[in-house]
């Protein structure tokens, strides 16, 4: 198996991931996976979809990641890994399309409209 190139995206958060047969390192912008995510919960989004298919020690996967903030470039991470798993073997789509990891999140921060304080905040309304 050679390297696979997939891109995850969530919010403003754009991940490349590079997936090849390995021992089981992520690195993320050169630098370690614990390094660069250091809260528990965001090192177990990246690590979901080789937790669910049994396989974390199996892949090493370099990251190139920007823009947006922590969490949505985990999750940006999350889905291109997934998406790699899924080239990978057919058979990984049956158990990652469940768990939602195949989908990507459409929700996007609303942008500010023309003439108005916020996306949605309006001016004060006077009668008179």
């Amino acid at each position: 198996m050679e390297v696979i190139h997939k891109i995850g995206r969530r919010k403003t958060a754009v991940a490349r991931i590079y997936l090849k047969p390995g021992n089981g390192t992520i690195s993320v912008n050169k630098r370690e996976l614990n390094d660069y995510f250091t809260t528990s919960t965001l090192q177990y989004k990246v690590k979901q979809p080789f937790a669910l298919l049994g396989v974390e020690d199996t892949y090493d996967v370099k990251v190139n990641v920007y823009g947006g903030g922590i969490t949505g470039q985990a999750e940006a991470i999350r889905l291109a890994i997934s998406r790699a798993l899924c080239e990978v073997d057919v058979e990984n789509r049956a158990t990652l399309k469940p768990e939602g990891l195949l989908t990507r999140d459409p929700r996007m921060v609303e942008r500010k409209k023309f003439g108005q304080k916020k996306a949605r905040k309006r001016f004060q309304f006077s009668k008179r």
